[in-house]
């Protein structure tokens, strides 16, 4: 699944195997064992480094739902930072917070 995605991105990029692996500065059997899906649980700090060439995040990459996409259409197009994405999840919350407040009086 992750392979898939890494693969597909990587061509979309126009981008080799080898070209991707430079620049994400690992080696290249390390880079093909993660995409042919041999090594399927590659580290954060791995993951982040392909991110950072191909041009997107962990949540895309990791086609993760956080539950906020549907108030955000294009969250994910918008390659915000997990800190950044913690405050848009934290004044969603304090939102709801303040809902419930004044439905309970």
């Amino acid at each position: 699944m992750i392979g898939e995605k890494i693969t597909q991105l990587r061509k979309m990029k126009g981008l080799t195997l080898t070209e991707l692996a430079e620049k994400a500065e690992m080696s290249k059997s390390n880079l093909s064992n993660i995409e042919r899906e041999i090594n399927k649980n590659p580290s954060i700090k791995v993951l982040e480094k392909i991110t950072k060439v191909l041009d997107t995040n962990l949540i895309s990459l990791l086609e993760l739902k956080t539950g906020y996409e549907s108030l955000f259409p294009n969250l994910l197009n918008l390659n915000l930072s997990e800190e950044e994405l913690e405050e848009y999840k934290d004044i969603i919350e304090y939102i709801e917070w303040k809902n419930k407040q004044g439905q309970s009086s």
